[in-house]
């Protein structure tokens, strides 16, 4: 299945869910720590968020495809 683009809210759940810690807002994004992430996740407060977004937070935590669509479901 592709992913495609979610509202933030969605995407606050997902993270959540996969043991993200809200730290933060910094303008109009959202930005989470995750415990064996080098980088923080960065979520932006938009209607849609594009895929790309998607995926860089996905790579940024080390979370599969098939992990992002069961989470995916249980939103």
């Amino acid at each position: 299945m592709k992913i495609s683009p979610t509202e933030y809210q969605v995407q606050v759940k997902i993270f959540e869910m996969a043991g993200c810690v809200y730290v933060r807002t910094r303008g109009d994004h959202l930005i989470y720590h995750h415990p064996e992430a080098v980088r923080p996740v960065i979520i932006p407060k938009y209607r849609e968020v594009p895929a790309f977004v998607i995926k860089n937070n996905m790579r940024i935590i080390g979370m599969s495809r098939e992990k992002y669509l069961e989470l995916l479901q249980k939103t």
